[in-house]
């Protein structure tokens, strides 16, 4: 997620001026609209050296009101940063970024993951938790790994590379204790996702990475060790992706790779990039693959760059992905910590919003997660006030994932609008189960003023999408003199959404 290596920093130093694309008319009424708050080094949350817990919610739910106001329908949370925790129903340690030193329980306590899920969903927002697999330890300072660390239990399980330790993924020990710590989470939380970033095998240093003796144990069935290292990744993500559904079937399993999986002088299937780093060769992941063979449910390139950049461009790297999604949802990874650069390519501040508008007018992408909160909350180089304003102007619902359910709820009935103290008090009839035997999750109520027609595909319509189950509504927000019309719909669980509800008239005098 962040800038990992100067090679990698090489890639963002000059940059061509971006092309333009045309907003349309409409926005989309469905569109993934992501931001990724990150934990580790206290990169977002919570601010480094606060250790209250009182203050670290306040800060969170400052966060989350900010994004709801800029229109971010799905919040990516980075709970596991260094086979530690920001929760409590799990055997790894208490995360040092948290309470200050690894493994110290918060105090008073509390629960960072059970009360983002459901402050995020209050605020009709998803709720996706962020692990990272393989990292073990953020530096190899010995004092800032507890005593109990996983590491320290199981030493044979690790290696160090670089400044950091990792797991080694070619151990079956080592996938099945992920698995495990994934699950935890998956069954003990209320989560909507599960989410992993671009850390599997690190990023390469000079030398090479130290599992030829791992190699020499398990690898005796393929031709390299390149091609062993890949099938370990392999087998973790398969793994996860038939435990995450069958333990939850509504819980999505999605993956944020590099944004070069190969380039097209590597392989003719390959981009028209010339990266030196690739997710396929340098970091030993085939995200590709997983999507072919549908073990994720999404996929979020980290296209971190502008449009027409040489080396890698973000509309040649958009449209590769895009027709590599193999039928799921790829959503774009886009860079506003960089949007305050002076490089050529980032001076012109339009080329975020413009990275919007094209991915929009691509059928094979359903929407955007940015890093990080943060350079959103600061509005670095006005984005977040390009969203607000523009891009995100009305509200949004996640796409919906037809091959996780296809069936929506049935409709609601017996809408009733009443004036009540300055306010429009509205009620209505729950539906019965879908055919599927699964209730309502929650509701979209739409306004429409006198004389617009009642067209449940205009987002500009949407009053409020609700998840809550609770079969009532205030519009705090009605203006006196105005004839409006009031439609409600149901969502399930992955956002499939009902017919709708009879209408209802009323003046406001």
């Amino acid at each position: 997620m962040f800038i990992k290596s100067s090679g990698i920093f090489l890639l963002i130093l000059s940059f061509c001026m971006p092309l333009m694309a045309q907003p349309g008319n409409l926005q989309p009424k469905r569109e993934l609209r992501g931001v990724w708050i990150a934990t580790v080094r206290n990169i977002d949350w919570p601010s480094n050296g606060n250790t209250d817990p009182v203050e670290q919610q306040k800060e969170l739910l400052e966060i989350l009101d900010s994004h709801q106001k800029t229109g971010i329908n799905s919040i990516y949370l980075q709970v596991r940063p260094s086979a530690d925790a920001f929760y409590g129903r799990g055997s790894e340690l208490w995360s040092q970024f948290l309470t200050g030193k690894q493994g110290v329980v918060p105090d008073p306590y509390w629960d960072p993951l059970d009360f983002a899920i459901t402050e995020a969903h209050k605020r009709g927002m998803e709720l996706h938790a962020w692990l990272n697999p393989y990292r073990a330890t953020n530096d190899l300072v010995d004092t800032n790994t507890s005593v109990n660390h996983i590491k320290r239990k199981h030493p044979e399980w690790f290696f160090d590379y670089g400044k950091q330790a990792y797991f080694n993924p070619g151990l079956p020990e080592v996938r099945n204790y992920i698995t495990q710590i994934v699950m935890n989470v998956v069954r003990n939380y209320d989560v909507d996702g599960i989410h992993f970033d671009d850390y599997f095998y690190p990023y390469p240093e000079r030398k090479s990475l130290p599992d030829s003796n791992t190699f020499a144990q398990y690898g005796q069935d393929f031709k390299s060790i390149h091609d062993w290292r890949r099938n370990n990744v392999d087998i973790l993500i398969k793994s996860l992706s038939d435990s995450i559904h069958t333990a939850k079937s509504f819980v999505k399993f999605g993956v944020s790779p590099y944004a070069i999986w190969r380039n097209r002088a590597d392989s003719p299937e390959g981009s028209e990039t010339s990266g030196n780093i690739t997710l396929y060769h340098s970091l030993y992941s085939d995200a590709r693959k997983w999507t072919a063979q549908g073990w994720l449910d999404y996929v979020v390139p980290q296209i971190y760059f502008p449009f027409n950049y040489k080396v890698a461009a973000f509309e040649k790297l958009m449209d590769w992905w895009a027709a590599n999604g193999y039928g799921k949802h790829v959503y774009i990874g886009e860079a506003p910590f960089l949007a305050d650069r002076s490089t050529e390519g980032w001076k012109d501040k339009s080329q975020l919003s413009n990275q919007v508008r094209y991915q929009r007018e691509n059928s094979n992408v359903q929407g955007s997660i940015y890093f990080s909160s943060k350079s959103v909350t600061n509005n670095l180089g006005g984005f977040r006030d390009s969203l607000r304003n523009d891009l995100y102007q009305h509200p949004a619902l996640v796409p919906a994932m037809s091959w996780l359910d296809s069936i929506p709820p049935n409709k609601p009935s017996g809408l009733n609008v009443q004036k009540q103290s300055g306010q429009i008090l509205l009620n209505w009839n729950a539906p019965d189960k879908a055919a599927d035997d699964e209730m309502n999750y929650g509701y979209i109520i739409y306004r429409f003023i006198k004389g617009r027609k009642i067209n449940l595909n205009n987002p500009e319509n949407i009053l409020k999408i609700q998840f809550d189950s609770s079969a009532s509504f205030s519009d705090k927000t009605a203006v006196r003199k105005k004839k409006y019309t009031y439609v409600i719909t149901a969502i399930d669980r992955l956002k499939n959404e009902s017919l709708a509800s009879n209408k209802v008239k009323i003046r406001i005098p």
